[in-house]
C-alpha cells in the first residue's frame, strides 16, 4: 500500500488544543456558535489558540481572528469561558471575500478549567475512533457533556451544529471525516480523487492491478493494491463513506459493490452504461440481493449533465455524491 502524507487541517483543532494544554503551553478553544448575514465560516468551525500565541484552524476569513486571539489571552488568565459577538462591516467583509457583512458569536473555552482535560480527551478519543459525538455546552451554568447520535439524530443527519430551542444549549457536532473509496485506478479516477480531496474527503484508491495503481499516476494519494472486497473490509465502511466503482471489470467492481451494499455507506455509484448496469443488476440478484437493496446503487454513476471528458464525469460524480449527502 502506498500512503499519502497526512497534512494538518481544520479537523485537527481539538487534538491540537489538547496537545498544547498537555505540553504546558495553555490552550483556548474558540467555536463559532451562531451567525447572521454573510458568515465566512459555518457554525461549529473552530480555532485553537495556545498561550504561546500559536493558532490552528479558523473562525472567520481573517476579519476577527486577531480580536479572538486577544480575548483568548484574558480567558487563559481567568480560566473563564465566555461568548464573544462580532459585527463584520460591509467594508471589512469585502476585503475577506464576502459580498456583505454579518455578525458572528464565538464561544471561548480555556482548556483545563471549565473545559476539563478529561472532557476534551474523551472528545478526541471519539473522533479518533470515527465515532460520531456531540459536544454539548449549557451557556448559562457552563455544564458540559458528550452525547451520541440517538439524542441528536436530526442534527447528525443534517450535519448541523447550533443552539437548541432553549437558546442556551449549544450542540457542536463532531462527525467523522467524510471518506471516498474509489475502486479502479482509471483515467476518471485521476481528477475525481483530486476534486474529492478539495471537497473535504479522505480519499482511498483501490486497484489490485499494479500497472493502474501506480504512484506516478496518482501522486500523493493513498493507494491500496488489495482486492476491493478485502480492502474495503479492512478500511471499514460506515455512514460517512462513499464508494465509487470505475474499473469496468466485474471481477474487480462486483466484490466492491457487494461489500458496499452490505454496509451503511451513504453513496454507492457505479460507472457503466445502462446496458452494463442491467447486467450488473442481474448478477446481484443471482447473488441474493433484492430490488430495494440494489436500488441503492447510482448507476450509471453521476448527475446527468452531458459530461464527456474524464474531468467532467468526475464533476458529475462528485455533484451526485454531494446531492445525496446533503439532500438524501
Amino acid at each position: 500500500m502506498s500512503q499519502a502524507p497526512n497534512e494538518p487541517g481544520y479537523d485537527d483543532v481539538p487534538e491540537t488544543a489538547l496537545a498544547w494544554h498537555r505540553a504546558g503551553k495553555g490552550a483556548v478553544l474558540a467555536t463559532v456558535v451562531q451567525t447572521w448575514g454573510s458568515a465566512p465560516r459555518p457554525v461549529g468551525s473552530q480555532l485553537a489558540i495556545s498561550g504561546a500565541g500559536e493558532i490552528m484552524g479558523s473562525v472567520s476569513g481573517g476579519c476577527v481572528e486577531g480580536a479572538v486571539i486577544f480575548e483568548a489571552e484574558d480567558a487563559l488568565k481567568d480560566g473563564k469561558s465566555r461568548i464573544l459577538e462580532f459585527g463584520v462591516a460591509d467594508e471589512t467583509a469585502f476585503e475577506v471575500g464576502l459580498a456583505c457583512g454579518g455578525t458572528i458569536r464565538i464561544l471561548l473555552e480555556p482548556v483545563g478549567t471549565e473545559l476539563g482535560e478529561k472532557m476534551l480527551a474523551d472528545l478526541v478519543a471519539a473522533r479518533r475512533a470515527r465515532r460520531p459525538v456531540a459536544y454539548v455546552v449549557d451557556t448559562q451554568d457552563w455544564s458540559r457533556s458528550l452525547a451520541g447520535t440517538a439524542q441528536y439524530a436530526e442534527r447528525f443527519r443534517e450535519d448541523k451544529s447550533g443552539f437548541e430551542a432553549d437558546g442556551k444549549t449549544f450542540v457542536a457536532l463532531h462527525n467523522p471525516p467524510l471518506r471516498l473509496m474509489v475502486v479502479g485506478a482509471v483515467h476518471i479516477a485521476q481528477p475525481l480523487v483530486q476534486m474529492a480531496r478539495l471537497a473535504g474527503y479522505d480519499v482511498v484508491l483501490i486497484d489490485p492491478r499494479e500497472t493502474f495503481a501506480a504512484q506516478n499516476r496518482f501522486p500523493q494519494e493513498t493507494i491500496i493494491e488489495d482486492w476491493p472486497d478485502e480492502a474495503l473490509e479492512k478500511q471499514g465502511l460506515d455512514a460517512r463513506c462513499a464508494v465509487v466503482t470505475l474499473s469496468h471489470d466485474p471481477k474487480i467492481d462486483d466484490p466492491a459493490i457487494i461489500t458496499a451494499l452490505r454496509s451503511d455507506v451513504f453513496y454507492l455509484g457505479c460507472l457503466g452504461s445502462s446496458r452494463t448496469h442491467g447486467k450488473r443488476v442481474g448478477r446481484l440478484k443471482e447473488a441474493g440481493f433484492d430490488d430495494a437493496r440494489i436500488a441503492r446503487i447510482h448507476g450509471p454513476v453521476g448527475l446527468r449533465i452531458g459530461a464527456k471528458t474524464p474531468a467532467e464525469i468526475a464533476i458529475s460524480i462528485l455533484g451526485e455524491m454531494t446531492r445525496v449527502l446533503r439532500q438524501g
